[in-house]
């Protein structure tokens, strides 16, 4: 169930992104919260597997997913506010699924590339901040949204970095907890194909580099940055691809297929979940894709 209708994204507009907190180091330790989107009653992993030491050293999926329980069938089970830190819609194709179109409606903190500005406001909903270069921006909009407009003119990182960047230094971060903040990417494939590369091998730059939890939401499915040996939420015959960073060790269990420390990207593609959960064993970075149910 495909939702493309103007009428039925309209959303009240989002507050401002408070601009008085500084930036927080990223080099906070990953503990993982409760979240409405991952259930809470995952068993232990065997401790006897060779690659996990005890049970302790398996985590639960970063808690900017689980988005495995959630389909178009299943709107109930998607909060009616955002359980994201910020959204970040960048200019590849504008969403059409149904549950990226929910998420750009309860985003609380909604942070648009410039380019995507004109087609998100066709769909009638506001932005907090609008970021980029300007280059893709009309006369009329920069002064339209001059409140919340903010140029980066600097050309090493793209759109979706100078956003990221932005929505990070703006927002409070928990540091009497050392929670992660969870952002959401939405509209960040699609269009060119080099774009789209680049755009989806940042959510390991974001995880490792910036200490966010990242969630790419497409039409077709999510990504989500791991490290280490984590239990992920699925349902039976969920497609699944994993693509290895830096692994040297690398297994499975709940998996059609076993995976292995691979050394080239098509390697992890075309998995498939066998039950309500899989475990990926590891010993260091990878991304993990999984299709949304329809």
């Amino acid at each position: 169930m495909n939702i493309n209708n103007k009428d039925n994204n309209k959303e009240g507009r989002n507050p401002h992104i408070p601009s008085e907190y500084p930036y927080v180091p990223s080099d906070h330790p990953h503990t993982p919260s409760d979240h409405p989107y991952i259930p809470s009653d995952h068993p232990h992993v065997p401790s006897n597997h060779p690659h996990v030491p005890s049970e302790h050293s398996v985590r639960l999926s970063p808690p900017s997913e689980g988005l495995g329980e959630v389909s178009s069938q299943g709107l109930g089970e998607v909060p009616s506010h955002s359980p994201f830190s910020a959204v970040i819609l960048a200019a590849g194709d504008f969403p059409n699924h149904v549950l990226p179109l929910r998420i750009l409606r309860t985003a609380k903190n909604l942070i648009v590339c410039d380019g995507a500005l004109e087609e998100l406001l066709d769909y009638e909903i506001a932005p907090t901040a609008v970021v980029g270069d300007g280059d893709s921006l009309s006369e009329e909009l920069k002064q339209r949204y001059a409140h919340i407009y903010h140029p980066i003119s600097e050309q090493e990182f793209n759109d979706l970095t100078k956003a990221t960047l932005f929505a990070r230094s703006h927002l409070k971060m928990d540091t009497s907890t050392h929670t992660r903040p969870r952002f959401c990417y939405l509209g960040a494939t699609g269009k060119r194909e080099d774009h789209t590369l680049g755009n989806i091998s940042l959510m390991l730059y974001y995880y490792r580099q910036l200490a966010i939890d990242p969630v790419m939401i497409t039409d077709y499915g999510y990504f989500v940055a791991a490290s280490g040996s984590m239990r992920f939420a699925s349902y039976p015959g969920q497609q699944v691809s994993i693509f290895n960073a830096t692994c040297k060790e690398l297994s499975s269990s709940g998996l059609k297929w076993d995976i292995y420390p691979f050394s080239e990207l098509w390697q992890g593609t075309l998995n498939e979940a066998l039950s309500s959960e899989f475990t990926v064993h590891a010993d260091g970075d990878y991304l993990l894709y999984r299709t949304h149910k329809v």
